[in-house]
């Protein structure tokens, strides 16, 4: 199996340096990742300035580069360019942190994986939800998920969005196949002067605490069950095109 992997937090993250590691052990790995942490950066592009590229070491059996760009300018480069073969599969973390809800509209891990789906690759997204971030469960969750996947296949538009609770692998109280649930900030910034008097503002938002139903992303984690999210790109509302037909719009 040939496997390219990417991230959010960096290459020097843990998360994908264990993923990476243990993937490496049984397929051929091709890492390409962001050089520096890129959370929360979505599904931008780099347009306007050049994508440097430096190869670094990983491990035995990993050829792995470091990119000064954003996880889906990693994926779109990888396939691109870098990749010797085209993947098998696109693995994107493991995250430390929940990409739970529409966590994933702003999620670099989660873009990363959705822009492996636009090229035409299967895809998972891999999150630990809270520390602490020991990624033992999480690989071996990833290396089940991707033998079921190569196995059944998903639909062509479709990636797995996983999180994965911050507890061994015997502890967890099981696996399911969720919807996107809700999660909610509150949306607020702290404002603070910088040592050159000028004033800046720091994002401070907390979670607000809303009812999840069971067969939620987020209802799965505080169950302590890795959630499984199949996520694909289709963001019309079909009730709403019922609603405005019955406008009769004209010119």
């Amino acid at each position: 199996m040939r496997v390219l992997i990417t991230n959010d937090d960096g290459i020097h993250a843990s998360g994908i340096q264990s993923l990476a590691k243990h993937f490496s052990s049984f397929s051929t790995v091709t890492v390409v990742a962001p050089d520096r942490q890129q959370s929360a950066t979505s599904h931008s592009i780099t347009l306007h300035k050049p994508l440097h590229v430096d190869e670094v070491r990983m491990g035995a059996n990993i050829r792995a580069f470091q990119v000064n760009g954003t996880p889906a300018d990693c994926v779109k480069l990888a396939l691109g360019a870098l990749c010797n073969e085209p993947p098998d599969l696109v693995l994107s973390g493991v995250n430390s942190g929940a990409n739970l809800g529409l966590d994933i509209v702003y999620s670099g891990t989660a873009s990363a994986a959705g822009e492996a789906v636009l090229q035409g690759y299967p895809a998972i997204a891999l999150s630990v939800t809270k520390p602490p971030f020991d990624y033992t469960a999480s690989v071996q969750i990833a290396t089940i998920l991707a033998h079921k996947l190569m196995q059944h296949g998903v639909p062509s538009d479709t990636y797995l969005n996983v999180n994965v609770p911050p507890l061994p692998y015997e502890e967890l109280q099981g696996i399911v196949i969720t919807r996107i649930g809700v999660r909610k900030y509150k949306n607020a910034y702290e404002q603070r002067i910088d040592p050159l008097g000028r004033t800046y503002y720091w994002q401070a938002g907390q979670i607000v605490k809303v009812h999840n139903e069971p067969d939620t992303d987020v209802h799965a984690i505080e169950a302590g069950k890795v959630s499984v999210t199949p996520v694909h790109f289709d963001f019309t509302n079909g009730q709403s095109l019922v609603t405005l037909n019955s406008w009769q719009l004209t010119l």
